[in-house]
C-alpha cells in the first residue's frame, strides 16, 4: 500500500454547481511546491491495456458506453487511441466522447464539462499527472463526474498526483499498472490488486 497521510473519507469537494464566490479548484503555487512532479507518462503495455479492458468488461460493471480523456503527450494520446480501438471492436461498446487537454491552463472548465457531459457508463483516462489533478479537482467540483465510475491507465497511479488533486477527488478510481495487475484509490492511498 502507498499513500501519503491516509485521510479519513471526506464529501470534500462538494459535486455539483459551484458558487461564483468560492475560490478556484485550481492547486497553488505552493501545494505543487510540496512535492516533486508526478512521474511522465510511459507508453502503455499489451498486458496493461488487457487489464483495463478486464475491469471494464467485468460483468457486474455494465459498462457499454465510455468517455476517454486524455493528455496531449504522445504516451497518453498513443494509450487512449489503443483503448478506443479496443473498445469498439467489442459488441455493442461506444465511446461518446473524446476530450484531451493541456497540462497548464486556466481553469480546464471547458476541458472538465465536455468530458462529463452525457454522463457514459464509464470514463477512462490516460494522462500526465499534473493535468489530471487540475482536471480532476475541476471535474470534482463543477460536474456530476465520478470517480469510483472512472478507470485509468498506469500513469495514474502516482501518490503525487493523488496528493495533488486533493483529498477524496480521486477515492474509488481503478486502473491497470504497466504489468497487467491492477489498482486503485481508497481516499488518498493506492492500492493494488483489485481484480
Amino acid at each position: 500500500m502507498t499513500g501519503l497521510n491516509r485521510p479519513a473519507r471526506s464529501a470534500w469537494p462538494p459535486v455539483g454547481r459551484t458558487p461564483p464566490d468560492r475560490p478556484s479548484p485550481l492547486a497553488s503555487a505552493a501545494e505543487w511546491s510540496a512535492y516533486r512532479e508526478p512521474a511522465a507518462p510511459r507508453p502503455h503495455t499489451p498486458a496493461e491495456l488487457d487489464a483495463l479492458l478486464r475491469l471494464l468488461t467485468r460483468p457486474q460493471a455494465r459498462i457499454e458506453i465510455i468517455a476517454v480523456g486524455h493528455s496531449r503527450d504522445p504516451a497518453s494520446r498513443n494509450a487512449a487511441d489503443a483503448l478506443i480501438r479496443a473498445w469498439e471492436g467489442l459488441d455493442r461498446k461506444t465511446v461518446r466522447t473524446v476530450v484531451d487537454w493541456p497540462e497548464q491552463a486556466a481553469s480546464w472548465l471547458r476541458s472538465a464539462r465536455r468530458f462529463a457531459a452525457g454522463p457514459p457508463d464509464a470514463w477512462v483516462v490516460a494522462a500526465a499527472g499534473r493535468g489530471w489533478a487540475e482536471l480532476s479537482r475541476r471535474l470534482r467540483r463543477d460536474t456530476e463526474w465520478a470517480p469510483d465510475r472512472t478507470y485509468g491507465f498506469a500513469s495514474l497511479a502516482d501518490p503525487r498526483t493523488i496528493a495533488y488533486a486533493g483529498q477524496g477527488t480521486l477515492d474509488g478510481l481503478r486502473g491497470a499498472a504497466a504489468d497487467g495487475t491492477t489498482w486503485s484509490v481508497d481516499g488518498n492511498w493506492l492500492t493494488g490488486q483489485v481484480l
